[in-house]
């Protein structure tokens, strides 16, 4: 890729085919999330945005709006769950990025590359290496606990995951230019962001879950710090177990057999209430997990390391 050819020279600063530049001298794939979305909005027409009013336009362009679950929260272990996927009361729980966030904060920080911005997640950014695994399609509805529960429209979530095996890209062995199973998506007017993933496998110490950051806004993501929530997704114990019973997942149903949400290192504190994902579909055609995430940004969101005991990792 080349250096970004002749951009535009304003008051205001530097600009590309419209677009403000937040790194000048770096290439067009290493602007990062913000400018994708303005990239995003500018071929929708779309002037610009403000905090939470975001508009529809944006909306519709950064994120197909996903599909209300009808399935019910499996019980198998979690208990306390409501029939949304969240407990009734309180906001979501802080917990670990976890040691392979790619957030900046550690080192890598996918969060910098151009195409981050995206639904599909199964592929690398560049369009390189494919993550291989079970469907599931990812989604969350963000409420703003400071605002009765409205839909925290124009919200941005981080989500990533481990791949079939218990791999991280960016982290892994033979990983690290490998960027799939990461992505950024803008919540809509219902507060809802969807992905499309695969099932995430099972590595020793750790229940079977997805990651993510949520920040109050798509300007706010360049830096990991500026995140309001930090937390993670449990996957109940039936549907994991389906899928760990196929081909490709070697060694996650021994992993998923040897802990229970109870001992988990982050979600045993309540085994998951408010953070176990609602199910639907099956291991052959895929699954959708959904999960309701109640932010209150009138609180400060807790510091939060790596769990000790069960730091988790590729592969175990």
């Amino acid at each position: 890729m080349s250096r970004i050819p002749d951009p535009d020279i304003t008051p205001e600063g530097p600009f590309y085919q419209g677009r403000p530049l937040d790194r000048p001298d770096e290439e067009i794939v290493d602007q990062g999330a913000s400018f994708d979305i303005r990239t995003v909005m500018s071929r929708r027409g779309v002037l610009g945005f403000a905090g939470l009013g975001i508009g529809a336009m944006i909306l519709a362009a950064c994120t197909a709006v996903p599909s209300t679950s009808s399935a019910s929260p499996s019980s198998s272990e979690a208990g306390g769950t409501g029939d949304d996927g969240a407990s009734s009361g309180g906001e979501v729980p802080d917990e670990t990025a976890g040691p392979y966030p790619a957030d900046g904060s550690n080192g890598p920080d996918v969060l910098e590359r151009s195409g981050i911005v995206r639904r599909d997640i199964t592929r690398s950014i560049d369009g390189g290496e494919t993550a291989d695994g079970v469907p599931l399609t990812i989604e969350f509805q963000l409420l703003d606990v400071a605002n009765g529960d409205a839909p925290f429209a124009g919200a941005a979530l981080y989500a990533w995951h481990c791949t079939a095996q218990g791999d991280y890209s960016m982290y892994s062995d033979g990983l690290e230019d490998v960027t799939y199973l990461r992505g950024v998506q803008v919540a809509d007017a219902e507060g809802q962001v969807s992905f499309t993933s695969i099932f995430p496998g099972c590595y020793a110490g750790r229940w079977p879950h997805i990651h993510f950051e949520v920040y109050p806004d798509a300007g706010s993501i360049s830096e990991a710090t500026n995140a309001i929530a930090t937390s993670q997704m449990a996957l109940p114990q039936k549907e994991s177990a389906a899928v760990y019973a196929l081909d490709g997942y070697g060694g996650s149903a021994r992993n998923l057999g040897a802990v229970t949400l109870a001992q988990d290192s982050v979600f045993g504190d309540d085994s998951a209430a408010s953070q176990l994902a609602t199910m639907s579909g099956d291991e052959n055609a895929g699954y959708t997990a959904t999960l309701v995430v109640r932010i209150d940004t009138r609180t400060t969101p807790a510091s939060a390391s790596a769990p000790s005991g069960a730091r988790g990792g590729p592969r175990g």
